[in-house]
């Protein structure tokens, strides 16, 4: 009998470590969306993506106040502390993921209906956002597996992101004269970095999987000498 608090408490965060990971599920629907948005300038679409964030932000306060009923009900050991942070943190980074969605979907209207446009730009576009779904559901894996090597393999995927970035700033460099170009091109480089930061999170994503299965916290990456693909 001494030992069903304990067992339930378990439980209940079980559900609520389910919860938090398919509110990344919810980011990749998010993410293939606005992708698709920007690839046909559907501004309606977009639009789509704007409201529907309230499904995110939703999960986000359902998980957040899960866990602080729970907490207020039986302290966890610290084995189950460690996964409590973990989860508030998963949770946390899908918000986030979901607002950068929501971000470039408010970028894509300024642009008009039928905006300039840069063949290879737009292809770099495409595919970064394609990394960072892969991202998101590795990292959802990981977390899931407590694969330690996996998550620590979203570094070397982000990189790619990074260099992406990079290419698509330098190509809005040198995109020419032309106001309209030069302002479409600009609106690119908003959106690069708002994918660009939802590798970053998928990343942080990784780095709870190591706290959760060693107890300790670091950084796979320092962002001050991060390797230049």
């Amino acid at each position: 009998m001494a030992t069903q608090p304990r067992e339930h408490f378990r439980l209940q965060l079980a559900r609520l470590e389910e919860q938090a990971l398919g509110g990344l599920d919810l980011v990749c629907e998010s993410l293939d969306r606005v992708l698709e948005a920007v690839q046909h300038c559907d501004i309606e679409l977009a639009e789509m993506v704007i409201a529907d964030d309230d499904r995110i932000d939703g999960r986000y306060l359902e998980v957040h106040q899960g866990v602080l009923s729970l907490l207020a009900r039986q302290a966890p050991v610290a084995t189950d502390l460690r996964l409590v942070a973990a989860v508030l943190d998963v949770i946390k980074h899908g918000e986030r993921m979901g607002d950068q969605c929501v971000n470039i979907a408010k970028i894509l209207p300024l642009s008009g209906h039928s905006p300039p446009a840069h063949d290879e730009m737009r292809a770099k576009i495409a595919e970064m956002g394609a990394q960072a779904r892969s991202e998101v559901g590795q990292a959802k894996i990981a977390f899931e597996s407590r694969d330690v090597d996996l998550a620590q393999d979203l570094v070397r995927q982000d990189e790619r992101i990074n260099r992406l970035n990079r290419e698509v700033f330098k190509l809005a460099l040198e995109i020419g004269d032309d106001p309209d170009r030069r302002e479409w091109a600009m609106h690119m480089m908003l959106m690069a970095r708002a994918i660009e930061r939802i590798g970053d999170n998928a990343v942080d994503i990784g780095e709870q999987v190591a706290f959760v299965v060693t107890g300790l916290f670091r950084e796979f990456t320092d962002a001050s000498h991060r390797v230049v693909a």
